[in-house]
């Protein structure tokens, strides 16, 4: 290890030492969304997220002000826009977290960079794990969230609107959208040359469930799995919808026009969906799933 990797490894760790000499002993335990006690001090916090959902979801319990650092694309609300990154969900400036003196980090467990998570939590700084996997779960994911920073009246109020909205969802489109069955059966894609697509513990699988659809891949543990087109052709899904980044869905389209056995495509049911709330995992989330239950309706009646 070179001297200047040392170096820099000491100030992390002053600092660290620093920062905990400073801040008064730690008030209080909160339960993050995987059931583990973190402790912190009294609200208000300085929080830094580090993913776009879990960003969201602050500024919808109520807590954007105490957000003092984020990561690209946490770009939803308008407000998140304006608070600072450090990185992205893969990599962050470690000296500038820990400069920042945050009272506590919000991660998202199932992607970004676990090392740096570790690393995180070897500093001493409070670790909380936002994730969900169902839609049903984010009312409680917020109200957890407002517990944290101390906005739980904020919190309860977008808990509850996000439940009114769930349960006008599943009261539209929940039965099934007809037209292809009582549950079609849908390829939700989401890369291209590859072919990803997404596992039965993901939150687009559970929206796809609230529109009254299967997930043709519900079986597949992984979150996103790669798919090969003989698998595809096996199940034979009655729909596919090409969730692409925007500007591409046109060119995932063209590219199943080559498989005619596909009942989606002699069916001309294969669709381009570029509504990028699908995947923030977040309150927008309900927004783009109202957006695909009424896409798949459309297509379940052939219109």
């Amino acid at each position: 290890m070179s001297i200047i990797r040392l170096i820099v490894l000491g100030t992390l760790a002053a600092l660290a030492s620093g920062t905990a000499a400073a801040a008064p002993a730690a008030a209080r335990a909160v339960t993050d969304d995987f059931g583990r006690t973190v402790r912190v001090r009294a609200p208000p916090l300085r929080i830094v997220s580090l993913a776009p959902g879990a960003t969201e979801m602050l500024f919808a319990a109520g807590a954007g002000d105490e957000v003092i650092a984020t990561v690209e694309y946490s770009d939803e609300p308008a407000p998140a826009r304006a608070v600072p990154r450090i990185g992205d969900a893969a990599t962050i400036d470690m000296e500038r977290l820990v400069a920042l003196e945050p009272d506590v980090v919000i991660a998202w467990p199932a992607g970004g960079n676990p090392a740096q998570r570790a690393k995180i939590a070897a500093l001493g700084i409070p670790l909380y794990q936002q994730q969900v996997v169902r839609l049903a779960e984010l009312p409680a994911a917020l109200r957890r969230l407002g517990l944290l920073a101390g906005t739980q009246v904020a919190a309860e109020a977008a808990a509850q609107g996000l439940e009114r909205r769930l349960a006008a969802l599943g009261r539209a489109y929940g039965a099934g959208a007809g037209g292809a069955g009582r549950h079609p059966t849908v390829l939700l894609q989401v890369w291209n040359r590859p072919v990803y697509t997404i596992g039965g513990r993901h939150l687009m699988s559970d929206a796809l469930a609230l529109c009254g659809a299967r997930n043709v891949f519900a079986d597949l543990s992984e979150p996103a799995p790669l798919v090969d087109t003989e698998a595809i052709i096996a199940r034979n899904p009655d729909i596919i919808v090409a969730a692409s980044p925007p500007g591409e869905s046109a060119a995932w389209v063209a590219d199943w026009q080559r498989f005619g056995s596909l009942a989606a495509v002699r069916s001309g049911r294969v669709v381009g969906f570029e509504d990028q709330g699908l995947s923030r995992l977040g309150p927008s989330v309900i927004d783009a799933t109202e957006h695909l239950c009424r896409t798949l309706a459309r297509l379940s009646r052939g219109s």
